[in-house]
């Protein structure tokens, strides 16, 4: 056997026998690197954007949020999916049907991304309207989505293949793929917003240009031949079984961030009522802090995936509990120390977004009354990655509209008529908790359930 593909047999062989804590690090660092680097992207352009443009401009990108979240919906959709069933045929051995799995995500993803840019580029006004947009926030909102909207199609697959990259062996490498683009980025904003002062419009190019120099980079390694799974012809024709079982995994986390969009409406309009375009700019910087941290997890988590999914398949059950509490040990260590830090320093925090004495003064406040429980919502990320690792959808569609749909929206709607602006910065930690009770209702049944499958 050639010894690349002894290389490849090795890199699924340590899923289900490497110590779990060495192999948690191997798989998750890269992982939290990428993506840490990967939230670069909007945390550059929201800064260069503050600092420079001013700050109605980043309340007018805080409008884009809804309509960015679709776009990340669509791609999480295949992705997540895909990965997660990917790594199950790749532990029960079933490479031939890993093979249709990714050809299918491909063609799949290039359609959906294909469709709701033409879409959104159609409603654009009408959606950023709906969204809180008003007349002094529409302009900066308007030019910024309608440079950026094409490159979410290159998002999507990069995001999406980097995930099947992930799940096939490769963390490593996918960590360079997000580290690639988010230079590239980075440099780009510096030339185009800070030295030509192009404004929102260069934030959206540099924007693009990264994501086809990432994406070029993943679809690249699934064109070689040596490697564990790659692209074969005949794979890409669509298939019914094969996308609904992508879609029926995927669907979980694509709900979510597709309820985020109504989530944002919601929250955009409550705080206009309540608070102005300021207090937007304060949920822009707060949005932008706290996804961080959950960037933060979801790398773990990504990290973490493959390595569910590959004993799930394999039938190691007693590893894949043990794996599960590691990491939702290491999620909660991320989320006290990160939501520590901005509640107590929430003023410096806000003067890396904005020079405005005022926008700092809404963000202080919206910092602490927002974090104080945040601590706690590592918990329900690893669980809802549990069930999407082990092909469970309807509990991870559960938990995923916990937290976002079923407990935000209501308290969202109903804590500002008693509370004013500060009912809306309640509302998140307050849905945080009610999440957490719901994700360990559920998850403690189901890791006794695996226990007794192993013994």
């Amino acid at each position: 056997m050639p010894a690349t593909h002894m290389t490849d047999d090795n890199r699924m062989h340590e899923l289900a026998h490497a110590p779990l804590g060495r192999l948690l690090w191997k798989y998750s660092l890269p992982s939290v690197v990428g993506m840490l680097v990967m939230a670069l992207y909007n945390v550059v352009d929201r800064i260069f954007i503050g600092q420079v443009v001013g700050p109605e401009a980043i309340a007018g990108m805080t409008i884009t949020f809804p309509i960015m979240n679709i776009t990340t919906a669509i791609g999480v959709l295949v992705g997540v999916g895909a990965s997660a069933r990917i790594s199950i045929a790749m532990g029960a051995g079933r490479r031939d049907d890993a093979a249709l799995i990714l050809g299918n995500s491909a063609s799949l993803t290039i359609i959906n991304g294909a469709t709701y840019i033409a879409l959104i580029a159609w409603q654009l006004e009408p959606l950023l309207r709906m969204f809180g947009a008003g007349d002094a926030t529409l302009p900066y909102a308007y030019s910024y989505m309608m440079w950026v909207l094409p490159g979410m199609l290159l998002t999507n697959i990069t995001f999406g293949l980097n995930n099947v990259l992930r799940a096939t062996g490769y963390p490593v490498k996918a960590m360079y793929t997000m580290f690639i683009g988010a230079v590239v980025n980075i440099v780009l904003d510096a030339v185009l917003v800070l030295w030509l002062d192009t404004g929102m419009i260069g934030a959206a190019i540099a924007t693009d240009i990264a994501m086809a120099v990432s994406g070029w980079f993943v679809v690249a390694h699934f064109l070689r031949k040596n490697v564990n799974l790659s692209f074969h012809r005949g794979t890409f024709r669509l298939r019914g079984t094969i996308v609904l079982g992508i879609i029926s995994i995927g669907i979980a986390p694509s709900i979510i961030n597709i309820a985020s969009c109504f989530i944002n409406a919601i929250i955009n309009r409550a705080l206009v009522t309540h608070g102005g375009d300021m207090a937007i700019g304060a949920a822009g910087i707060f949005v932008t802090v706290s996804s961080l941290m959950v960037t933060l997890v979801l790398g773990l988590c990504m990290g973490l995936q493959p390595i569910l999914g590959y004993n799930y398949g394999a039938g190691n059950r007693r590893r894949l509990s043990r794996a599960f509490w590691l990491a939702t040990g290491a999620a909660t260590a991320v989320c006290v120390i990160g939501s520590t830090a901005a509640m107590i320093w929430p003023a410096a925090v806000a003067r890396a977004f904005t020079k405005s004495d005022f926008l700092i003064e809404q963000t202080v406040v919206c910092l602490r009354h927002s974090l104080w429980a945040f601590s706690i919502v590592g918990f329900p990320i690893v669980v809802t990655t549990f069930y999407q690792s082990i092909g469970a959808p309807v509990r991870s569609l559960i938990l995923s509209l916990s937290r976002q749909v079923i407990f935000l929206i209501p308290l969202m709607l109903w804590l500002p008529t008693l509370r004013g602006v500060e009912g809306v910065w309640l509302s998140f930690p307050l849905s945080d908790i009610l999440a957490t009770i719901v994700a360990t209702a559920l998850v403690i049944p189901s890791l006794r359930n695996v226990g007794r499958a192993s013994e």
